[in-house]
C-alpha cells in the first residue's frame, strides 16, 4: 500500500552528523533512510528542517540543512523534489518517491519576511513557526505564557498564503492555533499531532481544534511519539489506532495522514520503529477499517490534500 509521511527529522541527524549518510545507511544511524522508503512502499516523504537548540537563531544551519537534503535525499536515484501538483502527479506516474521540504521553527529567520521567500525558491513548502518554545513569530506549545501570534508572526502567516506555503500547526501554543486559523485564508495542517482526549499531553490537540482542521479542509498527522499516543509504560499500535478512532469519531476520516516524527524520537511504539515496519500499522488498520479507509489514512488523504494545497506551475 502506497505510504505519505509527513513528518521526519532526518535532516537534523544528517547536520549534526556528517558522517551519517541517508543511502546505504549503516543499521542503527537512522530510521528512515532510502531503503526503507523504497521498500515501505513510500510516494511521498517531508523532511523536517528542525535546528536544534545549540545551534539555533541564525541562517546558516537551516542553509545547511538545505543542502544535506539536497546533496544526500536529493542524490538518490529514485527521490524527486515536489515542489508543485504537477511535480507530485510525475512522482506518482514514474515511481519515484517525493521528497518535501518543510520548516520546523523560523527563529533562524530573524522576522525577515524575505528569507522566507528564498526558501520557497530552495523548496520550502511547508513551515511550522515555533518548535516548543517562542520566538519572534509565536509562542510553541511548552511555552508557560500561552501567548499567540506576534505582529510579525501575522506577517508571517499571511506570505505562507502568498508563497503557497502550508502553515504547520503542530507545535504551537492553543492561542497562536486560533490566531492562525482566524488569519489563514487557505488550509492549515497539523503534521505530527495526536488527539489530546486520548492522550493529554499539551502537544497533541483538544476536540475543538482537531474540529477546526477539519472545518477548514486542512489534515492531521497521526505521530508514532509514544509519549503523544499514550501514558503506558509501553505503548502499542493498538494506541495508536485510539487516536484515528477518535478523529474518525469527530468527522475527520478524510483529514487523517501520517506524521510519524522518525529521526525525532529515541522511543518507538511496539513494532514501528521505522517505515519498514510501517505495514504492521496497514494490517493493524485492516482489522478495523476497510481497504479504501486504511489507503485514505495512508497516503489517499494526504495526496488529495497536496493536488489542492501545492503549488500550480
Amino acid at each position: 500500500m502506497k505510504v505519505v509521511d509527513f513528518h521526519c527529522d532526518v535532516l537534523c541527524k544528517l547536520l549534526l552528523d556528517e558522517h551519517l549518510t541517508f543511502q546505504d545507511s549503516k543499521p542503527g544511524s537512522l530510521d528512515v533512510t532510502y531503503e526503507r522508503l523504497k521498500a515501505a512502499g513510500t510516494v511521498l516523504q517531508t523532511f523536517a528542517i528542525y535546528i536544534p537548540e545549540s545551534l539555533n537563531g541564525r541562517l546558516e544551519p537551516i542553509l545547511e540543512s538545505v543542502d544535506r537534503f539536497y546533496q544526500q535525499v536529493l542524490a538518490c536515484k529514485d527521490m524527486m523534489l515536489v515542489r508543485s501538483a504537477q511535480d507530485l502527479e510525475l512522482c506518482l506516474k514514474t515511481g519515484k518517491i517525493g521528497a518535501l521540504l518543510s520548516l520546523e521553527g523560523v527563529d533562524g529567520l530573524q522576522g525577515q519576511i524575505s528569507m522566507l521567500r528564498i526558501l520557497q525558491q530552495l523548496g520550502i513548502r511547508a513551515a511550522g513557526l515555533t518548535w516548543n518554545h517562542a520566538n519572534w513569530a509565536a509562542d510553541g506549545a511548552m511555552e508557560p505564557r500561552g501567548g499567540g501570534l506576534t505582529a510579525a508572526g501575522r506577517r508571517f502567516v499571511e506570505e505562507c498564503n502568498k508563497l503557497d506555503i502550508m502553515v504547520d500547526v503542530s507545535h504551537l501554543s492553543e492561542r497562536a492555533f486560533w490566531d492562525v486559523a482566524e488569519l489563514s485564508q487557505k488550509p492549515f495542517l497539523a503534521s505530527h499531532s495526536n488527539a489530546r482526549a486520548i492522550c493529554d499531553h499539551p502537544r497533541n490537540l483538544n476536540d475543538r481544534q482537531i474540529v477546526e482542521i477539519i472545518n477548514k479542509d486542512g489534515m492531521l498527522g497521526i505521530t508514532f511519539v509514544p509519549w503523544f499516543v499514550s501514558g503506558a509504560e509501553t505503548v502499542v499500535i493498538d494506541d495508536l489506532l485510539r487516536h484515528i478512532e477518535h478523529i474518525c469519531e469527530l468527522g475527520g476520516e478524510k483529514h487523517i495522514m501520517l506524521g510519524s516524527d522518525f529521526d525525532g524520537i529515541d522511543r518507538y511504539i511496539g513494532g514501528l520503529s521505522h517505515p519498514g515496519e510501517l505495514s504492521s500499522l496497514t494490517d493493524a488498520l485492516l482489522k478495523r477499517y476497510t481497504s479504501l479507509q486504511t489507503e485514505q489514512f495512508m497516503s489517499g488523504n494526504a495526496l488529495r490534500f497536496l493536488r489542492s494545497n501545492l503549488p500550480v506551475c
